[in-house]
């Protein structure tokens, strides 16, 4: 398919043909679902962590004789049962990771694209560069488009006055082609691919 290519003016700079193969695909909501459940797993630290009975400070001393006195048999007095106590079942450090097929991966970032395409919210631009890293200016260009939140997605390597012009923008976020993903894609409501990440994107994905 085709696309119209703009400059950081919003002047037209002539078209881009894009794969359907990782452009044109039908979108599959259950696949976005896994692999963004698949990335906010990995990311999630899994610190928590409660004390078991064996950890609570307490003695370790039988509470008091096992006959006689008509009260339950205890022989700690770090179970549950009593305050101070450890907690049963309670979360441990893991990691909340788990595996998603590569396939499975390489399918969600086509749907996650061609959503963006078939929504009409991604916009390709010849270059994202600027002379001086000058986040007014950048600010200015942005309005002028109408973009309210987007990701930026630059080729292998991104220059360096834009992506010090973007860091002061809320909402703007700015990836190597290699950073993207289908979180950081669906969560912005523009896609901004300059010429450069649509090659090594269909490069990567065919």
């Amino acid at each position: 398919m085709e696309c119209e290519v703009f400059t950081l003016d919003n002047k037209q700079a002539g078209t881009v043909e894009l794969a359907d193969e990782v452009f044109g695909i039908n979108v599959r909501p259950d696949i976005l679902h896994r692999a963004v459940k698949w990335q906010l797993a990995k990311r999630q630290l899994g610190t928590h962590k409660v004390k078991e009975r064996g950890e609570v400070r307490g003695t370790t001393a039988k509470m008091y004789r096992q006959k006689g006195t008509g009260r339950a048999r205890h022989g700690s007095k770090r179970v549950s049962q009593f305050v101070g106590g450890g907690v049963v079942f309670g979360p441990v450090v893991r990691s909340h990771a788990h595996d998603l097929p590569k396939k499975i991966r390489r399918l969600a970032l086509k749907c996650a694209l061609s959503s963006k395409q078939s929504e009409g919210k991604l916009v390709v631009l010849d270059v994202a560069v600027l002379e001086k890293p000058k986040t007014k200016v950048l600010a200015t260009q942005i309005s002028a488009f109408g973009w309210q939140s987007a990701l930026v997605i630059d080729g292998t390597q991104i220059y360096a006055n834009f992506q010090r012009a973007a860091d002061n923008l809320p909402n703007i976020d700015v990836l190597p082609s290699q950073g993207a993903n289908v979180y950081d894609i669906l969560r912005r409501d523009v896609l901004v691919l300059t010429k450069a990440a649509v090659g090594a994107l269909e490069e990567r994905l065919k």
